[in-house]
């Protein structure tokens, strides 16, 4: 194998793993941000967690961010604990650097 051939295939596992972090770190930042929804619903326990599953699965409707704020801004307006889009993305925003941070500690 060439010197160029070690450096490529390199790349592509460090690209395949850079994903993989990227992925876990949004899927945890989105069941942190439904449980941050659930809580300023008045959820807790059993019906928080699956909430914050639905919020998970938002976010395979399309690409990027949009489906998850979105789906979580229509459900605090429906409970009476309407949010602008500037805060909910801060959240987010906040959310994101706390799952990178517990998934860089293996937590």
């Amino acid at each position: 194998m060439t010197t160029f051939d070690q450096r490529k295939d390199g790349f592509e596992k460090k690209f395949a793993h850079d994903e993989e972090l990227r992925f876990k770190a949004i899927a945890r930042r989105n069941k942190l941000f439904g449980l941050w929804a659930a809580e300023r619903l008045g959820k807790s326990g059993d019906a928080a967690a699956e909430y914050a599953k639905t919020v998970v699965l938002a976010d395979f409707e399309e690409a990027g961010d949009d489906d998850v704020l979105r789906k979580v801004r229509k459900d605090l307006e429906d409970g009476g604990k309407p949010a602008q889009d500037a805060e909910l993305r801060h959240v987010m925003d906040e959310l994101l650097a706390r799952a990178v941070t517990e998934i860089k500690a293996g937590q």
